[in-house]
């Protein structure tokens, strides 16, 4: 009976100052591994943000390059918009225009309007992202070389609101339908 309790007494589990350790180790792992997963989550969003960014912007671009090609002319002109004069068979006239996002200081919104007026309420919303309004930087119709006009599209994209680190798409646009003068 005696070795029986000098056995009971020889078998000690953990202390609870091993126990703390050990919980005080594990904790400081999994808070690790989390921080790495949750910066991996936000990197991953950020990153689809951007793809979606691009993504919309070079579909405007394809879009308001057709409807270039099938204007005969753009009227009135501005930076932040243009108004093309599409016959019937391509739709009849356009406006597209970039409205600033409410709250933000550097978020434009590019939207392609019927007729010659231009309203974010009643167009369509083709873009996001871009950091400045001015996205048509000019317009040509030169005199005395037989050109057909042009349009310059400059659309610089960031989900950070900065032109630093932006994705830009320019491109210089003719209006196949316009007059040689």
């Amino acid at each position: 009976m005696i070795d029986r309790v000098r056995q009971g007494r020889g078998e000690s589990g953990y202390s609870l100052i091993e126990m703390l350790v050990v919980m005080v180790i594990m904790s400081i792992v999994f808070a690790g591994v989390t921080t790495v997963f949750v910066a991996g989550s936000k990197a991953q969003s950020d990153q689809d943000r951007r793809f979606q960014a691009q993504l919309t912007t070079r579909l405007a671009l394809d879009k308001i390059r057709r409807d270039i090609h099938c204007a005969s002319d753009v009227t009135p002109y501005a930076t932040n918009s243009a108004t093309l004069k599409l016959p019937s068979g391509c739709g009849g006239d356009a406006t597209w225009c970039t409205a600033a996002v409410s709250g933000s200081t550097n978020r434009y919104r590019l939207y392609r309007n019927t007729g010659t007026s231009c309203s974010s309420s009643n167009g369509v919303r083709f873009a996001d992202y871009l950091t400045s309004g001015n996205v048509f930087p000019a317009f040509a119709h030169a005199v005395g070389c037989g050109c057909q006009a042009s349009l310059q599209i400059d659309f610089a994209v960031s989900v950070k609101g900065s032109t630093v680190d932006a994705y830009e798409l320019t491109d210089t646009i003719y209006l196949r339908n316009s007059t040689r003068i």
